[in-house]
């Protein structure tokens, strides 16, 4: 058995794809996941599973689109992959405040040849860092750059974010 933070995009963000958690966690057990556990209310979950991170993210997708009549992407995440995340932080030292530092999880990789063209790291240098999975970005003057719209666009990245105090959390739900 495997325990999995749960990452889904888009949920309940601006008034769009809105799932009740209490609806998630059922649909969730419905799909046979256990200890099954939402965070705030934006798509993130923590369930224990048999089945390995892909077919766990296929299930929730297909079980979502079922049971909601909507197409929402779904990226499984280990503890270790977390911590990982965590561990890596280019910008512990300056980033004190975990609402202002987020992380965009990438659903694939990104392609560091065609970040030389349009590198997010040249937007706000000092700010964005191009992790493995994942993309650190420090916005201590609130969230003025929307860098999934970004990413998307320039590099055709699918990303879900979330803010530091989220991943901590997630972190320490899924345990290592």
């Amino acid at each position: 058995m495997a325990r999995y933070a749960v990452l889904l995009r888009g949920i309940n963000v601006g008034g769009h794809k809105k799932i009740a958690m209490a609806d998630l966690r059922a649909l969730l057990e419905r799909l046979g996941f256990t200890d099954v556990v939402t965070l705030l209310q934006s798509g993130n979950a923590v369930v224990t599973a048999k089945r390995p991170a892909a077919k766990v993210a296929a299930a929730i997708e297909k079980g979502i689109e079922d049971a909601f009549a909507m197409k929402v992407r779904c990226l499984v995440l280990t503890g270790a992959q977390l911590r990982a995340v965590i561990d890596a932080h280019p910008l512990a030292s300056v980033a004190d405040n975990g609402s202002r530092m987020f992380a965009l999880f990438l659903f694939g990789p990104l392609d560091r040849a065609a970040l030389s063209t349009h590198d997010p790291e040249a937007l706000e240098p000092g700010r964005i860092f191009v992790g493995d999975g994942v993309v650190y970005h420090w916005c201590p003057d609130g969230l003025l750059l929307d860098l999934g719209a970004y990413l998307a666009k320039h590099h055709r990245a699918t990303v879900t974010s979330r803010n530091w105090n989220t991943v901590v959390k997630l972190a320490a739900l899924v345990g290592d």
